[in-house]
């Protein structure tokens, strides 16, 4: 069976990806907040916002999803 890259690859992508309808993302331990609503969590580590804006990783400290 031959399955091709880029099928695979959004294989992957779909089971690493995750969207959250109200989601809390922090900048620091100090709980100084970036974003407070929907976001999508791509499967690269990037926060996705509504409005199309990507936050790095390295941006952000931790996300609560409840």
């Amino acid at each position: 069976m031959v399955v091709a890259p880029d099928s695979l690859w959004q294989y992957l992508t779909e089971l690493f990806e995750h969207e959250y309808d109200h989601a809390v993302v922090y900048a620091d331990a100090e709980q100084t907040v970036l974003h407070e609503g929907p976001i999508r969590l791509l499967a690269t580590g990037w926060v996705e916002l509504p409005s199309g804006r990507l936050l790095s990783p390295s941006a952000v400290h931790h996300v609560d999803t409840e």
